[in-house]
């Protein structure tokens, strides 16, 4: 009965149209995908989040390097979360032959950078190289079968059997390119168009999240907000999860309810199989049921899906793999009502998605803040 009486009471809600465009969405994402921001390395994309925010917003930046943008009044707060960091590397020692020992920043298949560009971050400016094939290695300081995803531990730093040649052939020249224990390590990216509504890139997860929470700030009617929104932008969720974990302890028990915006990983690659995950790219948003850290009470998915319904929003749920920032206000209480997008060829060089599930899930964002 409880689920029924929250499902009714959304559905009276006004029919508004979808707000969020291809377009826009086309727009936003073709300023953060091109951002570079390793795991603990996101202040270059905290300053493009607040630069696409719309003049009337003020927000702040805490001591986590997570950005809070506090709308409405009244109520326990309702908090949206979307990461900004994305997955690669830390040089962990700089080799005498000039080359780089590195650590894995977030889990990934390594196997799918070897023999392709490197880009070495300085504060002197970006370094190019390349990440050597295995075979290159010496035998024994390398792994030869492929790396599983795994979660990095803090203070349990995850060594990769990867290296870095910038083109030096000593540790001096190697640190004379302003290179240092500490400095990230990505490969070139860029965003591009595919065919229809489809766009290609890296680190969509969770570049996406953080798109669409700035999409449903810029629509939101924030006289229909009947209590406090919280959107967060927040840092090192592929390293452990830690910039939402300070944001969930500085709320505490306030926290009525968190959205986590993050991918779904979907089955939906022409090789998958089908029996898991298998949410298409192009169908609209999608209501995370469960991942591997959170279950979304079956109530609250009825009332998204209500809503969704009620402003034409396309809309799917799934289960998937993988956690997600809203698992760390659940043990304050917190549900966590987990929302996404469907991702074809996640943690790889070439992620796929349809612009049409942004623009939705940036309307299933504003319509959630808006009616419930």
């Amino acid at each position: 009965m409880k689920r029924l009486v929250i499902a009714m009471i959304v559905l009276v809600a006004p029919v508004v149209r979808a707000q969020s465009t291809v377009a826009e969405a086309d727009s936003v994402l073709a300023r953060l995908i091109p951002v570079y921001g390793v795991s603990g390395s996101e202040a270059p994309v905290r300053e493009v989040v607040k630069s696409l925010l719309p003049s009337w917003a003020k927000p702040e930046v805490d001591t986590a390097g997570n950005i809070w943008l506090r709308l409405g009044s009244g109520g326990a707060p309702v908090v949206y979360v979307a990461h900004m960091d994305e997955i690669g590397f830390k040089v962990s020692a700089i080799l005498d032959d000039g080359s780089l020992q590195l650590d894995r920043q977030g889990g990934f298949f390594e196997s799918l950078f070897e023999g392709q560009p490197a880009l070495v971050h300085t504060p002197k400016g970006d370094v190019p190289g390349v990440f050597p094939t295995r075979d290159s290695i010496p035998r024994d300081q390398r792994e030869l079968r492929h790396q599983p995803p795994v979660i990095r531990v803090e203070g349990d730093p995850l060594r990769s059997t990867l290296r870095v040649d910038v083109g030096t052939t000593s540790r001096a020249a190697t640190e004379a390119l302003g290179v240092t224990v500490g400095s990230t390590v990505t490969m070139p990216k860029s965003y591009q168009r595919l065919a229809g509504s489809r766009a290609t890139g890296r680190s969509f997860d969770d570049r996406v999240g953080d798109a669409s929470l700035i999409l449903a700030v810029r629509h939101l009617d924030r006289s229909r907000l009947k209590h406090e929104v919280i959107f967060l932008w927040s840092t090192r969720e592929e390293t452990g999860l830690f910039g939402a974990g300070v944001a969930a302890r500085a709320l505490g028990s306030a926290t009525a309810r968190v959205y986590a915006i993050d991918t779904f990983v979907s089955s939906d690659a022409p090789l998958d199989p089908k029996n898991f995950a298998d949410q298409p790219i192009g169908q609209g948003a999608v209501v995370r049921a469960l991942d591997n850290s959170s279950v979304t009470p079956p109530a609250l998915v009825d009332s998204v899906l209500a809503i969704a319904a009620a402003r034409h929003i396309a809309v799917q749920v799934g289960t998937t793999n993988g956690g997600n920032d809203g698992s760390m206000f659940v043990p304050f209480g917190a549900p966590d009502v987990a929302l996404g997008w469907p991702l074809r060829y996640s943690h790889s060089p070439a992620e796929v998605i349809d612009l049409k599930d942004v623009a939705s899930l940036a309307d299933l964002v504003q319509a959630t803040a808006e009616v419930w």
